[in-house]
């Protein structure tokens, strides 16, 4: 077997498999009580990288806005009693001080 057909196409998969990865590293988020719940529910959209982003300038009302237009207009699959849990996170955590 040509060796070209052997592996060139395990070579072309690698180099669009670390073009797609473009360096980026994994967000973690700040450990605190609600960290899993924020990871579980915010993540099933979108990266994490976008709390870390918005917490330079979001205060509490921000958070709980930003929280009920993830579930309203993007139609994140949030339960009402996971919102406030989650907003004390993202303000103890990143929010304005």
């Amino acid at each position: 077997m040509n060796i070209k057909k052997r592996f060139g196409p395990a070579l072309l998969f690698s180099c669009l498999a670390m073009s797609a990865y473009g360096g980026e590293s994994s967000i973690q988020l700040a450990t605190g009580a609600q960290t899993a719940l924020v990871q579980l529910r915010c993540s099933t959209c979108h990266s994490l990288d976008y709390i870390v982003m918005n917490s330079s300038f979001l205060a509490r009302a921000a958070w709980d806005a930003e929280v009920r237009k993830m579930m309203k207009v993007m139609g994140a699959p949030i339960p009402e009693n996971d919102v406030a849990p989650i907003v004390d996170y993202l303000t103890q955590q990143y929010g304005t001080k």
